[in-house]
């Protein structure tokens, strides 16, 4: 990712993190960052407007209390409905025609008047963000039809991402949006030039400060990507660390001499939210199993070879 020129920060608690975590465009980037938008969304084909949560004229429905434990719960019936016991592979023929999709979307129209920063803790509302992007990658998948790939036609990934959206407080927010601007703390697209948000956006007052446990959590109905997991507040520093731990012991490989290290291609994506090779290689010896591998990962940190391996962007239906 290329860096960007960031605005002045608020006094720092360590080396380049601002108090919140959240990182701040410079006017010259805020002017960037709308272009791109602008256009992106031009050539992708959607509008402001389009969202998936948009109720049908005259619908009726109960309005919850915590429209965010409704999700949570919703989404709690879905995974049993339609979701293998890996949580890897989804039914979606299944799931298109089963109640639990019903009363989930039926949820999904309470959005519109919830605002996710009423949520108590950081915790609260990230386990909120996690559970509505990877409820809204199955919902998009039935609605666009996807019947082999997410990444599909003429701008693959950047157009499914950025055109699956819901009404949230009343702001279009995209599987982009929440990712890259919410869940990594602006921190911009991987392939993208620049950060996420302006400075100005509203949805920027949503951002998280990052922990590279979330892409762990994110499941983007793909092959290679993590397994689907309903997270909780109470519980998100267990879960996440117990989907860091099965992801890296599944998708990281060291050689018998320690020279190669063969990665999940996430990791080549996202190595600055890991802290660049240096802090990659931590992160590693954190969530790896065996001692021998810590031992041989931290004396070698400085001669071993990255290999990434391929992406599978093939649907993670169970019909293919």
């Amino acid at each position: 990712m290329i860096d960007s020129p960031l605005a002045p920060e608020p006094p720092t608690t360590g080396p380049g993190k601002s108090l919140s975590g959240v990182l701040r465009p410079s006017p010259i980037m805020n002017a960037w960052i709308r272009t791109g938008e602008v256009f992106l969304s031009r050539i992708a084909g959607y509008g402001p407007g389009e969202v998936l949560n948009i109720a049908p004229a005259g619908s009726v429905f109960e309005t919850d209390t915590d429209p965010a434990a409704g999700l949570k719960k919703a989404l709690d019936e879905v995974k049993i409905a339609a979701l293998d016991e890996t949580g890897l592979h989804v039914d979606y023929t299944r799931l298109r025609t089963s109640p639990a999709y019903t009363a989930y979307r039926l949820k999904t129209f309470q959005l519109h008047a919830f605002d996710p920063a009423s949520l108590p803790s950081d915790k609260a509302r990230t386990a909120f963000w996690i559970n509505l992007y990877n409820a809204l990658v199955m919902d998009a998948v039935i609605a666009f039809g996807v019947q082999r790939s997410v990444v599909e036609g003429r701008l693959g990934m950047l157009a499914f991402f950025r055109r699956a959206a819901y009404n949230v407080a009343g702001l279009r927010v995209s599987l982009d949006d929440i990712e890259q601007g919410i869940l990594r703390g602006n921190r911009g697209h991987p392939f993208l030039p620049g950060l996420h948000f302006t400075s100005k956006n509203p949805r920027l007052s949503w951002a998280l400060p990052l922990d590279p446990r979330v892409h762990f959590a994110l499941n983007c109905a793909s092959r290679s990507c993590p397994p689907i997991q309903v997270y909780t507040a109470e519980k998100l520093d267990i879960q996440l660390e117990l989907a860091t731990h099965n992801f890296v012991n599944s998708n990281v490989k060291l050689d018998s001499g320690c020279q190669v290290l063969v990665l999940s291609s996430i990791f080549r994506w996202f190595e600055n939210d890991f802290g660049g090779r240096t802090g990659l290689i931590t992160f590693l010896c954190d969530h790896l199993p065996s001692d021998v591998s810590h031992t041989c990962l931290s004396q070698n940190r400085n001669t071993l070879r990255f290999k990434y391996e391929p992406y599978d962007w093939s649907l993670n239906s169970t019909e293919l």
